[in-house]
C-alpha cells in the first residue's frame, strides 16, 4: 500500500465524520429535530466527499504520474487508470 502525505489529513477527516455519525445516532435516539439531524448528515456527507476527492486527486497526482515516469506503466494504461478512478469523483 502506498502512503502519501495526504493520508493523515484523510484519516483526520474520516475520524471527524465518524464522530459526527455517532452524534447523529444519539440525536435520533433523543428525538432531536429533523432539521438538526439533516444538517449533521450534510456535514458528514461533505466530510466524506472531501476525503474521497483528496484521495482520488492524490492518486492521480502521485501514483499514476510516478508509474508513468518510472516506466512501470504506459501512458495509455495511466489514462485508463485515471478514467477508472475518476468515476468516484
Amino acid at each position: 500500500m502506498n502512503t502519501h502525505s495526504s493520508h493523515p489529513d484523510i484519516i483526520k477527516r474520516l475520524k471527524r465524520a465518524e464522530g459526527h455519525l455517532r452524534s447523529i445516532v444519539t440525536m435520533l435516539e433523543k428525538e432531536r429535530s429533523c432539521l438538526e439531524i439533516a444538517q449533521q448528515l450534510q456535514a458528514v456527507e461533505k466530510a466524506v466527499c472531501n476525503a474521497k476527492k483528496l484521495l482520488v486527486h492524490d492518486h492521480i497526482d502521485h501514483c499514476l504520474e510516478d508509474a508513468v515516469h518510472s516506466g512501470a506503466q504506459s501512458a495509455d494504461d495511466a489514462i485508463q487508470a485515471c478514467k477508472a478512478i475518476s468515476k468516484f469523483l
